[in-house]
């Protein structure tokens, strides 16, 4: 398996246990109706919950474009060096992402996402 699809896996992956810290967060913080409720009101998510809600939320914003331009690249046989570095940098600048933003970070976490968007922009201009 190419560097670039393990990234994609782990990015997947990633993207799955970004749901645990608010799951367990709002197990913490909302009543057992409002965790078993339909959710029409719910309580709003504040401090690190939201953060790691707004973080997860995020992740799910950026994976189908990192993953559709990981697709393209393979599947036009452009996968070379830099989409490997592309690749790489994209999972760890998400990961430190979320970790920085859920400890509430300012500064450092828009350096971390903006790290994820280069890793896409190389994979980007690897296959245009």
């Amino acid at each position: 398996m190419s560097i670039e699809i393990t990234m994609l896996v782990w990015s997947a992956a990633l993207a799955w246990l970004q749901i645990l810290p608010y799951a367990a967060g709002r197990n913490g913080a909302w009543t057992s109706a409002q965790l078993f409720g339909n959710r029409d009101d719910p309580p709003t998510d504040t401090g690190w919950v939201g953060r790691a809600l707004r973080a997860h939320k995020n992740m799910l914003e950026s994976l189908p474009i990192f993953a559709a331009l990981v697709l393209a690249a393979q599947v036009t046989n452009h996968t070379n060096h830099l989409t490997a570095v592309g690749a790489e940098l994209f999972f760890w600048a998400r990961l430190a992402y979320a970790v920085i933003y859920i400890a509430g970070i300012p500064y450092v976490r828009t350096a971390a996402w903006f790290a994820g968007v280069v890793g896409m922009a190389l994979i980007f201009f690897q296959v245009v």
